[in-house]
C-alpha cells in the first residue's frame, strides 16, 4: 500500500515541479501532500543552507508542531550530519541517538535526506514520526528521489536566472507547462 502511495505522490510533485512558480511554492506543496496521504510523518519540512553561510541549516517551509530549531549548525544533530555526511540518515530512535536536538517529546524516529543541486547538498527534507522505527527503505527510496525533483528544479531555476543555457529537454524551464 505505501508504495502505490509514494508513487501517487512523486508524480503529484513531478507535475507540480513543471509549473510551481519559484522553489518556496514546491516546497509547500511538498509539505502538504506528504503528511496529508502518509500520517505517520508527523513532521514535514525543509531546512536549506544559508547563502551566506554554508555552515547553517535554515527552516524552510514546514508542517508539524513549531520548533525552536530555524538555524542549525551543519556539526550538529541529524539534519547536520545528513549535510556532513552527504547522505540520507535514518534513525529508528531518536532518543537513543546523541546527535538527536529535541524538537518535539513526541518524536520517536527521524529521517533526513539531502537535497543536492549540481552535485552539492543544497539543503534537505527532514520527517519526524511519532512512531519508533517508522522509515523503512521504501520511505528512504520515495525521500530520496523527491529531494532529486526539489534538486533538478533548483538546478532549471539557477540556469534560467544565470542565462545558461540548458540541457535538452529542459529548455522549457519550470515554470512552464511543457514537459
Amino acid at each position: 500500500m505505501r508504495e502505490n502511495t509514494f508513487t501517487k505522490i512523486l508524480s503529484e510533485v513531478s507535475a507540480f515541479a513543471e509549473t510551481a512558480s519559484d522553489l518556496a511554492a514546491l516546497q509547500n506543496f511538498i509539505v502538504e501532500i506528504i503528511p496529508e496521504r502518509l500520517p505517520y510523518y508527523n513532521w514535514t519540512g525543509f531546512y536549506m543552507l544559508d547563502p551566506e553561510d554554508t555552515e547553517t541549516l535554515v527552516l524552510g517551509p514546514f508542517r508539524g508542531a513549531p520548533t525552536e530549531h530555524v538555524r542549525i549548525p551543519v556539526s550538529q544533530g541529524i539534519c547536520g550530519a545528513a549535510v556532513a555526511r552527504n547522505e540520507s540518515v535514518v534513525v529508528d530512535d531518536v532518543h537513543a541517538d546523541p546527535r538527536y536536538l529535541a524538537c518535539s517529546l513526541e518524536t520517536r524516529s527521524e529521517i533526513v535526506v539531502p537535497i543536492r543541486v549540481n552535485g552539492r547538498v543544497a539543503g534537505e527534507i527532514d520527517i519526524d514520526s511519532h512512531e519508533l522505527a517508522a522509515f523503512s527503505e521504501q520511505d528512504k527510496e520515495f525521500l530520496e528521489t523527491c529531494a532529486a525533483i526539489v534538486g533538478r528544479f533548483m538546478e532549471r531555476a539557477q540556469a534560467l536566472s544565470s542565462g545558461a543555457s540548458l540541457p535538452a529537454g529542459l529548455a522549457s524551464g519550470p515554470s512552464s507547462g511543457a514537459k
